[in-house]
């Protein structure tokens, strides 16, 4: 009676090990992980994260449309007029600002179009032609801080202390035209990605000014 008592045992304790060892198996992938039941692969905290994060970057409203489209050729001007200093100056203090300008926008207006197309938008345009800027106040280029052609034509035929008065000075009013449609996208906007931008012109842009103010004449 023992040995049979001892047999049953012994098969009961192999039955059991077996059934665990098939639970174990089921719970992991054939790359060792753990597979929980009811909790596939793709449910872990980082992928979630991810998720939502792709999902804030997708949420938009027409204010972040309005901003980033009108902000890209605002960004463009800048630029162009950066790119004037050269061979028009030999203030080092003027030429270090506008490379500084330069370095900072000319990757903003590619992370702009960046954003329109996470949105399905179409690519942003230098051109500010038939823009709709939601009632802003516009400047004489049509766009709130934005310089006309006359202005960009007088600022290439100058040079030397009367370019870098000219410069400095549409310049400071380019940035307050940027800082107002940014400080509008971080009342209106939605977007997360387009708010922290704008948030950067308005500190970046801020700074700037006081640094030309500083440069003009007295």
């Amino acid at each position: 009676m023992r040995s049979n008592r001892s047999t049953r045992f012994t098969i009961a304790i192999t039955a059991a090990s077996a059934v665990a060892a098939a639970v174990l198996a089921g719970c992991s992938s054939d790359d060792g992980e753990m597979n929980m039941p009811g909790m596939s692969s793709s449910d872990t905290p980082a992928s979630s994260s991810s998720e939502a994060s792709a999902e804030a970057s997708a949420e938009f409203n027409d204010a972040d449309v309005t901003f980033v489209e009108g902000m890209y050729p605002h960004h463009a001007q800048a630029v162009e007029m950066a790119s004037l200093v050269d061979g028009r100056t030999e203030n080092a203090q003027v030429i270090e600002l506008a490379q500084a300008i330069e370095a900072a926008q000319a990757p903003e207006m590619e992370q702009m179009n960046a954003l329109l197309t996470a949105w399905g938008q179409p690519a942003a345009s230098a051109d500010m032609g038939g823009m709709d800027m939601g009632g802003m106040d516009m400047g004489s280029g049509g766009m709130t801080g934005m310089m006309s052609q006359e202005d960009m034509d007088m600022l290439s035929a100058a040079n030397g202390a009367e370019f870098d008065s000219m410069w400095l000075t549409m310049m400071i009013e380019h940035h307050k035209g940027a800082i107002e449609m940014a400080q509008i996208e971080l009342a209106d906007g939605s977007n997360p990605d387009a708010k922290e931008l704008a948030s950067t012109i308005v500190d970046a842009q801020q700074s700037e000014i006081s640094t030309m103010e500083s440069l003009l004449p007295q």
